[in-house]
C-alpha cells in the first residue's frame, strides 16, 4: 500500500496541472478580449437620439463585438468639435483606449460655424489620439446643400483634407443611404430613425473592422 501513494500524487498533480492549465487558458481569453477599447466621441448621431438608446448604430456596434472589444460610448447630442476637443484629453487619460472613432461637425454645421475653425478641433482630437498611442477614426457628414454649396464644400473637404492629412481611415458620410430616404429619418429631417440604424453601422464597419486586431478579427470571422 506504501507504494501506491506516490502513483496517487502523480496522478493528482497531473490533473490539477490540467486544471490550472484550463484556467489559465479562459483567463488569458478573458483577458485578449479585454485588451481592446474603443473610444466614441461623437454627437446625437452615436447618442441614439430620439430612438431608445439600444436600437443605436453604437449599441448594434457593441453588441456585434460581444467580449472581443469594450466600446466606451462618450457621445452628446449637441456636441459640436470644441466640445469634443475639450472633453478628449480626460477621456483619453480614464479610459486608455486603443481606438478613437470622431464623428463630429454636424452640429458646427447645422450652426454655421467656421469650417476652419472645425478643421482646427478636429486636427486637435486627432493629434491628441495619436499621441495616446490609439489608432483614430474619422467619420464625416455633409451638410445639406440649403447652406451653400461653398460651405457645404468647405465643409466636406475638412474631413477629406484631416484624412489624408494624418493618415487615418475615413468614413465620408455616416448618413449615406440614409439621409435622402424619408422614411429612415425622424421628423426633424435631420436625425435618423431605429430603422436606419443597422445602415449606419454597415457604413462604418468595414473602416473599423480594419484597425482591430488581427487575432480579434480572426475570432468573429469564426463566429
Amino acid at each position: 500500500m506504501m507504494h501506491a501513494f506516490p502513483v496517487v500524487s502523480r496522478c493528482l498533480s497531473g490533473r490539477l496541472m490540467a486544471t490550472l492549465l484550463l484556467l489559465l487558458s479562459l483567463w488569458t481569453g478573458m483577458a485578449s478580449a479585454a485588451n481592446t477599447t474603443l473610444l466614441v466621441m461623437g454627437d446625437s448621431l452615436s447618442a441614439a437620439y430620439g430612438i431608445e438608446r439600444q436600437a443605436g448604430w453604437i449599441s448594434l456596434l457593441r453588441q456585434r463585438l460581444g467580449d472581443e472589444v469594450k466600446v466606451v460610448n462618450a457621445s452628446i447630442s449637441g456636441e459640436t468639435t470644441s466640445g469634443g476637443a475639450t472633453r478628449l484629453h480626460k477621456l483619453l487619460r480614464q479610459h486608455a483606449p486603443d481606438i478613437v472613432l470622431i464623428e463630429l461637425g454636424g452640429n458646427d454645421g447645422l450652426r454655421g460655424l467656421s469650417p476652419k475653425q472645425m478643421r482646427h478641433n478636429l486636427s486637435s482630437m486627432i493629434e491628441a489620439s495619436q499621441k495616446a498611442d490609439a489608432e483614430v477614426l474619422l467619420v464625416g457628414i455633409e451638410i445639406p446643400p440649403n447652406y451653400g454649396q461653398a460651405y457645404a464644400r468647405a465643409f466636406k473637404a475638412v474631413y477629406r483634407d484631416l484624412a489624408e492629412q494624418y493618415d487615418v481611415p475615413l468614413v465620408p458620410f455616416l448618413l449615406d443611404g440614409v439621409a435622402l430616404e424619408e422614411d429612415l429619418m425622424q421628423d426633424d429631417g435631420i436625425h435618423p430613425t431605429a430603422e436606419a440604424q443597422p445602415r449606419m453601422l454597415e457604413n462604418v464597419w468595414p473602416e473599423l473592422k480594419a484597425l482591430l486586431p488581427e487575432q480579434t478579427q480572426e475570432r468573429m470571422a469564426s463566429q
